[in-house]
């Protein structure tokens, strides 16, 4: 009898260390509950070289992860995200490696990110970003760049790490206080 509760118990703790979420990673062990973005107070800019129309865009996205449920790590990285994309703007055209891409996520006509209107709309591609890095396994513990990387399928796996900082500045600036350390 011992040994079945024995058993029981050593089945238990190894089921528990493997459904166990994988802990943050350094960029987002600070992280917090997300936050929402009034549009109306969303400053002209510059923060980290980005202004106007950039920094609404940069608010939509912050707003769509925040609908999702998702912490500030998720709003950075969504940012960041289209900071290496598209600049933070919708752009209505791609590149040699992805002539039909679309919007802030520079979005594929693949239909995994939606039709052209959806790919077009910084609240819809976001969201569909955000719902598409929830898929990532273990997305919370990966640098924000590989997590990026694995969510967009690019070529480049560091291709967003210069990003960051940056995306840590423009959504303490749309939140009006810190919300995350720096990388590195």
């Amino acid at each position: 009898m011992v040994a079945v509760v024995l058993a029981v118990l050593g089945t238990l703790l190894v089921v528990r260390q493997v459904t166990a979420e994988a802990p943050p990673s350094a960029e987002c062990a600070a992280a917090e509950a997300g936050i929402r973005v009034d549009p109306a107070t969303v400053p002209g800019g510059p923060v980290a070289g980005y202004a106007g129309e950039q920094l609404a865009n940069a608010a939509a996205i912050v707003n769509a992860g925040e609908a999702l449920g998702l912490d500030t790590c998720a709003q950075t990285l969504g940012v960041m995200t289209a900071m290496g994309e598209s600049s933070l703007r919708v752009l209505d055209r791609g590149d040699a490696v992805g002539p039909d891409s679309r919007g802030l996520f520079q979005q594929r006509a693949n239909g995994a990110w939606g039709s052209y209107a959806d790919r077009m709309d910084p609240t819809t591609s976001a969201t569909n970003f955000f719902r598409a890095l929830q898929e990532v396994p273990d997305w919370r513990s990966l640098p924000p760049t590989i997590a990026a990387h694995r969510t967009q399928r690019n070529a480049d796996p560091d291709h967003y790490a210069r990003y960051w900082d940056a995306a840590v500045e423009v959504v303490g600036a749309l939140a009006g206080r810190p919300v995350l350390g720096t990388a590195g």
